[in-house]
């Protein structure tokens, strides 16, 4: 696998192929490709000139049909779906909108929760999710939630526990997991102290104090450290399971506990092949751990359905 580059100079370009797929798509959640290009300077600019994104294994996004994808959430502001979607966008050869859960603080939130939705984001309900995976969506969870991108720096790269929805969600409509790996987003904003109780008086998640928030004004309180962003996509998997195990919340949890486990080394052996976080990831050596690790743990192997 080679790292993934754009060729700009044609007009069949992936992002091209995007616009065109979607251009008279009509949505019921305000998708809207126009949000995208409104935008697209400044995530371009981010993708490429900021964290200098590199990603493994973009090619396992699949072009057609339904997948969940899910993976480890971090970066104070949830920037790591973002990233992963603009990717999609301008370097994958089928290129598809991927459909991520945002907390409904920013859905509502003025101006920001129209960009959210024009993006293709929902907020977090199981039954939207699992619509849009029988429309033969892609749908990208993060199951750490809040408590991921609210996680202290302290704690980088120590998963929070996972919500088990996005295995429902995959045993219920049948569709393929997708593992996803993200490094770099933990430190871009190193949150020192989370005050609980202002949190609760906004009714936010959680409120940072980092080194620059709330000291600086905005929009200096908000920019983030230019630390370099790899993403790793593993191959899709399926469970072995019909759709009324996914309500079987034994099953359930232990499945969920087992992927947990495993994202939780797949990060930790990513993190020992990074040489600094402002550094270039040498992505020969992260495509070939790809290659050699599966998309799931030995203790999943009497969950996966053998093709």
């Amino acid at each position: 696998m080679a790292d993934l580059a754009t060729n700009e100079s044609t007009n069949d370009t992936p992002r091209s192929r995007f616009f065109r797929r979607y251009e008279n798509a009509v949505d019921d959640y305000g998708f809207d490709p126009g949000s995208y290009k409104g935008v697209e300077a400044f995530t371009r600019l981010l993708y490429k000139r900021w964290f200098r994104v590199q990603i493994a294994g973009l090619e396992n996004v699949p072009s057609k049909g339904s997948a969940v994808l899910f993976g480890n959430h971090s970066g104070g502001i949830p920037l790591d779906g973002f990233l992963l979607y603009d990717g999609i966008i301008n370097y994958h050869q089928e290129p598809r909108r991927l459909r991520f859960l945002v907390t409904k603080l920013l859905l509502n939130a003025p101006l920001i929760g129209k960009t959210l939705r024009g993006f293709g984001c929902i907020p977090p309900d199981y039954e939207k999710a699992t619509n849009l995976l029988r429309d033969e969506e892609l749908v990208l969870f993060y199951p750490e939630a809040e408590q991921g991108t609210g996680k202290l720096y302290r704690d980088r790269y120590k998963l929070a526990d996972f919500h088990a929805g996005f295995v429902r969600a995959a045993i219920e409509t049948g569709s393929p997991l997708i593992p996803v790996a993200t490094i770099g987003g933990d430190e871009i904003y190193p949150l020192l102290v989370n005050l609980k109780p202002v949190a609760k008086v906004l009714d936010w998640p959680y409120y940072p104090l980092t080194p620059f928030f709330p000291w600086l004004p905005f929009p200096l309180n908000a920019i983030p450290l230019p630390v370099r962003i790899m993403v790793a996509v593993w191959r899709p998997f399926k469970l072995k399971y019909p759709p009324e195990s996914a309500n079987d919340e034994n099953l359930v949890t232990e499945i969920t506990n087992d992927i947990q486990r495993d994202i939780q080394s797949k990060v930790t052996d990513l993190l020992a092949m990074r040489t600094s976080p402002f550094a270039k990831w040498d992505m020969a050596k992260v495509n070939a751990y790809l290659q050699q690790t599966k998309s799931y743990s030995p203790s999943m192997d009497k969950h996966r359905f053998e093709s």
